[in-house]
């Protein structure tokens, strides 16, 4: 039978508690998603929005992803909690830095991604977690970097400029109405990062509601370009539904 795929249905996939282990000492909560029966074809390293704001793993468009992606993508998707933040997995040890010890954090995915030999590593970043992907997300590691509603808050034009240097891909997808960075104000902001590929989305707001579905086709069509997009909207076998709780940090 075939069932609409609504915001709150898992489709079938490996998915493992994880606990990532920081260099300064900290444990962070974590999910790793992997598609039932194959290997995964790329890897996305997901960086969540501003914690003081709700930004958590289970902030609406990751959760999605990790529900969504192995099963229709082939993707494995790793999600964490950063540094003091909660949502229904736990709390992450540690305290929120403003962006500067999520360094490790940030550090302590890739290296668990590197050495579980996760194929083909792009940061998934949104918002806030964009401005990790740019500060602290340029690795040897990583492949690439798709940016969702970046605010350009704590990057400088010295992080653009490393990441047009290493020529590593960048998608950033802008929303037409967002709080903090606009299409045509990103198209400027962005020029020193040379290779970036800046995308307006009509009609869409900083937190993307009603418009997971278009984000998470942006999102493959980056990662994994020989997946057909836009992907279904309908599954056909077994899935099972979960309401997140939503928990404070």
């Amino acid at each position: 039978m075939s069932t609409e795929i609504r915001a709150n249905t898992v489709l079938p996939g490996r998915r493992e508690p994880i606990t990532l282990h920081t260099a300064d000492g900290l444990r962070l909560v974590g999910e790793l998603a992997l598609p039932q029966h194959r290997s995964p074809r790329a890897t996305l390293v997901c960086l969540h929005p501003l914690p003081t704001h709700g930004g958590m793993m289970d902030s609406h468009l990751l959760r999605k992803a990790a529900w969504r992606l192995p099963a229709l993508a082939d993707l494995a998707v790793l999600r964490f909690n950063t540094r003091g933040t909660a949502s229904e997995a736990g709390r992450s040890e540690g305290n929120f830095d403003n962006g500067e010890s999520e360094r490790f954090d940030v550090a302590a995915a890739l290296e668990y991604a590197e050495f579980h030999d996760l194929p083909d590593v792009w940061l998934l970043g949104w918002s806030f977690g964009t401005d990790l992907t740019l500060v602290h997300g340029l690795d040897p590691s990583v492949t690439g970097a798709v940016l969702l509603s970046p605010p350009l808050r704590w990057s400088e034009e010295r992080h653009l400029r490393a990441w047009a240097e290493s020529g590593k891909p960048v998608h950033a997808l802008i929303p037409e109405f967002d709080d903090y960075l606009r299409p045509e104000e990103a198209r400027r902001r962005f020029a020193p990062l040379t290779q970036a590929e800046v995308t307006g989305f009509p009609d869409t707001k900083h937190l993307w509601v009603g418009k997971a579905d278009q984000a998470l086709d942006a999102v493959v069509s980056a990662v994994a370009p020989d997946v057909p997009t836009p992907l279904p909207r309908h599954w056909d076998g077994e899935v099972d539904t979960h309401q997140v709780t939503i928990v404070d940090s």
